[in-house]
């Protein structure tokens, strides 16, 4: 057995580099990440390929490794040249973040020394910076200091957290589940859907509120279906809006809606994952008014606060609500009871094992400051009110100025169908490259978008998208 053991730990050590090793292998990276930053001005957001990455099949896991000079290549041709370029400035479509640099080091440094985020008594202080963290959301949204929350992967997982936490607080189960309902638009992003499916609630009562010329959620209208409701002896406990919906940027009336949720006695959740950050801003603080009504909150860093992807917020006012929902005790945790002076984040979320997500918040947050981070949403807010204003004067309809980043725009042709027409335009820009835009569906028509929220997109990039408009509009209709 001994000579088996060191013969297996003679093959297991491969998995620690020699200090050469790491240093050889860490610059040909850095190298290969550096020439992506410095020419990332001149990189094309999208780029269409026939293969779409395939070749990486050709490569697959064996026993044998290869050449960091090999791996690296494939990387390249088959991971970071197809399709989208979510790091470019020139990423308009969908809502963009970026992924600033110094959220890279913060990861490089969570995955070195792996320190645990999940429980106090394992990791006292990453558990203490994300605390932290939450604690300052907490109070950037008007929150009370006895909030609490918990960093999670994206505004999904986020979303699902606080449908789960309304669900407990109101008690709705298999006895009356079929008579509760939960009030929510059209507009609301697809993941609190999925939420709701996946905590169970599909088979409530689902109120789409109408809405105004705006795509917001019309007040009186929810009202009155409450009041319904009530008269039909059903079991209003939720309702849902949103700052700043996907498809048009918008901000439902949160302060109206506070209101009737409180007097009605229901939960009230905001998905404020893209709008959220723009708190910030005077502007922002003044159209998000309201937000610090609700009982929970989504909120994504990796969208308003443009770091990588993997970094989404759930706040809720009630500790006792998030934790009753998601606390449990394992028998091989019981070293860790009694020895808490912060609340574990294990015992307010699904996850148990987590990555150390803080920090790569924190070392941004810490070694920028927030005034460049508030400059840049601000920023942003000009430029979708500067193209809103621009892309009319190339003759192009227009929806409503934008309320935050979001700008919604088509072209009507002379003849043919407007649909089709804008379907082309799109695929046009897209297959340009140097912007990339993307389209959704309003009231039947094909309409596309500006998404402006990557931190390297400015007043030059939004130019270029205008030229690039012009350019195809010309070209397709054969002027």
């Amino acid at each position: 057995m001994i000579k088996k053991i060191k013969e297996l730990e003679k093959i297991s050590r491969l998995l620690e580099p020699s200090p050469h090793e790491r240093k050889e292998v860490r610059k040909k990276v850095i190298s290969y990440s550096e020439k992506f930053l410095n020419d990332i001005e001149k990189i094309k957001a999208y780029n269409v390929t026939p293969d779409k990455g395939i070749a990486l099949f050709e490569s697959p896991i064996t026993e044998k490794p290869i050449s960091t000079d090999k791996a690296i290549e494939l990387l390249r041709k088959n991971v970071d040249f197809p399709g989208l370029n979510p790091a470019s400035g020139g990423h308009l479509a969908y809502i963009p973040g970026g992924g600033i640099y110094y959220s890279a080091l913060g990861d490089y440094l969570a995955d070195i020394f792996n320190r645990y985020a999940g429980v106090f008594y394992a990791g006292p202080g990453a558990v203490r910076m994300e605390n932290m963290l939450v604690k300052w959301m907490a109070e950037v949204v008007g929150f009370p200091k006895t909030a609490v929350g918990n960093l999670t992967s994206g505004g999904s997982l986020a979303n699902l957290m606080g449908i789960v936490t309304a669900r407990d607080a109101k008690k709705i189960s298999s006895k009356n589940i079929s008579s509760s309902v939960i009030y929510l638009t059209k507009q609301v992003h697809h993941s609190v859907n999925k939420a709701i499916r996946i905590a169970g609630l599909h088979e409530c009562v689902i109120r789409h509120v109408p809405m105004d010329e705006r795509y917001k959620m019309d007040t009186k209208e929810l009202e009155k279906l409450i009041a319904l409701d009530r008269q039909n002896k059903l079991n209003p406990f939720l309702v849902i809006a949103s700052a700043g919906t996907t498809d048009t940027g918008t901000i439902d009336p949160l302060e109206e809606i506070g209101n009737i949720a409180k007097k009605n006695n229901l939960w009230y959740h905001i998905d404020a994952a893209y709008g959220g950050f723009f708190v910030l801003t005077d502007e922002g603080k003044n159209k998000l008014k309201g937000i610090e009504l609700s009982d929970s909150l989504v909120i994504d860093p990796h969208k308003g606060l443009f770091l990588p992807y993997g970094l989404g917020v759930i706040l809720v006012k009630d500790m006792k609500a998030l934790q009753q929902s998601h606390y449990y005790q394992a028998q091989y945790l019981q070293d860790a009871l009694g020895k808490e002076d912060e609340i574990s984040p294990a015992d307010l979320s699904p996850e148990l094992t987590k990555h150390f997500r803080g920090l790569r918040l924190w070392l941004p947050l810490k070694l920028m400051g927030i005034k460049p981070f508030r400059a840049c949403l601000e920023e942003k807010l000009l430029l979708a009110k500067y193209f809103h204003i621009e892309i009319q004067k190339l003759d192009f309809e227009v929806g409503p100025e934008p309320e935050l980043s979001v700008c919604t725009y088509r072209w009507i042709p002379k003849k043919g169908d407007a649909n089709a027409f804008n379907k082309k335009l799109l695929e046009a820009v897209v297959a340009d490259g140097r912007i990339f835009i993307s389209s959704t569906m309003l009231d039947g028509k094909f309409t596309l978008r500006l998404a402006c929220l990557a931190f390297r997109t400015h007043l030059k990039t939004i130019d270029t998208l205008l030229k690039v408009l012009k350019e195809k509009v010309k070209l397709l209709e054969g002027k």
